[in-house]
């Protein structure tokens, strides 16, 4: 059981190691989303071009992109995987940093999607538009939160090199084609996907640091006897034992 010491000082820890940078990434995310919305940037000429060229293939590829990082899949994926990586690895270390890397992003979104408030591209939308704002895409967020955190724990013990490529292939993929199914149907700006990705990858390195790559505490030694604590536990000296003078 851990001293009140012990808790004050893991407390004191994940708030530095986490939330601090948590709310300094959603400072700035809120200040860049600010700036984007003062300065004209032109990139709804991209969503239009996507929009004229859309076919029914790619309409229904592109739903089941967008579906990779719904909240109704990510939710449960998320919950399944912490108990699989309990059970597989025997420690929280590894679910604890999943937990931290797909919330913390979604954290960050929800604190400032709605005062930034950015409407969405000026086509026509091919899935419900959320209540949540266009800036910064929460899809491509989320895919990179989880997908990528996913990866980071396998191939943390996985030494065979082929297989770390293919993971981190598959777990880069999935954002990339989230954040262009989400560009294609007309959910989101470039700059909300860009920034969605970003903001995915550094919470997936603050969890990361903070906790799947943290140090171990080393353990406080044992403390030396002293010459007077020997002497203490020798017991009285018999004087006669002991020898006099000639």
């Amino acid at each position: 059981m851990k001293t009140p010491t012990a808790m004050t000082q893991h407390v004191k820890y994940y708030a530095s190691a986490i939330v601090v940078p948590l709310l300094a990434l959603a400072a700035v995310t809120y200040g860049v989303g600010e700036l984007i919305l003062r300065w004209p940037t032109g990139e709804a000429a991209v969503n239009r071009a996507l929009a004229a060229d859309r076919t029914s293939l790619l309409n229904t590829l592109t739903d089941y992109g967008t579906s990779l990082s719904d909240m109704p899949y990510i939710v449960p994926l998320t919950a399944v995987a912490v108990i699989v990586f309990r059970l597989v690895y025997r420690r929280w270390r590894e679910s604890a940093f999943l937990i931290a890397s797909v919330w913390g992003q979604s954290l960050v979104f929800l604190a400032t999607t709605e005062l930034i408030g950015r409407h969405r591209p000026p086509v026509q939308h091919l899935d419900p538009a959320p209540p949540t704002s266009s800036f910064p895409s929460g899809h491509v967020s989320a895919a990179v939160g989880f997908y990528c955190g996913i990866a980071l724990i396998l191939t943390s013990h996985i030494r065979d090199r082929a297989a770390r490529v293919v993971i981190w292939v598959l777990a880069v993929a999935v954002p990339l084609n989230v954040g262009f199914s989400r560009l294609y149907r007309g959910m989101h700006f470039p700059t909300d996907v860009a920034w969605g990705l970003l903001l995915g990858v550094c919470c997936v390195t603050v969890a990361a640091r903070a906790i799947l790559y943290r140090r171990a505490e080393p353990r406080p030694r044992p403390q030396a006897r002293t010459a007077a604590d020997g002497r203490r536990g020798e017991g009285p000296v018999d004087s006669r034992t002991t020898s006099r003078p000639g």
